[in-house]
């Protein structure tokens, strides 16, 4: 099955990093940790439909990296894998290399 976003709404996978601690702890992701803010964009909508019938296409892209609101993504699981899906207006940046 293949997630196509409707609108300015964004499918993203989310990058999960285990966290060394001061100590040189491994907590690996199965930790009881917060959401992930970070993720690979992995499909776009079409985008955002303006007052004046314009269509205004998304600034992100398929394959940017970005961070995000922490509660403002909805989860979603496709064939055993877990998806974010959220609004453009919830992405905070883009990550550059």
């Amino acid at each position: 099955m293949k997630l196509k976003p409707l609108s300015d709404r964004l499918i993203v996978e989310p990058i999960s990093v285990d966290e060394i601690t001061k100590a040189g702890i491994i907590l690996p992701d199965t930790v009881d940790k917060e959401k992930p803010e970070k993720g690979r964009v992995v499909a776009v909508g079409p985008g955002k439909m303006l007052d004046n019938g314009q269509l205004h296409p998304l600034a992100v892209k398929v394959g940017d990296i970005v961070v995000f609101k922490k509660y403002s993504p909805d989860e979603v699981k496709v064939d055993d894998t877990e998806y974010l899906v959220l609004s453009e207006s919830d992405i905070l940046a883009v990550v550059e290399a």
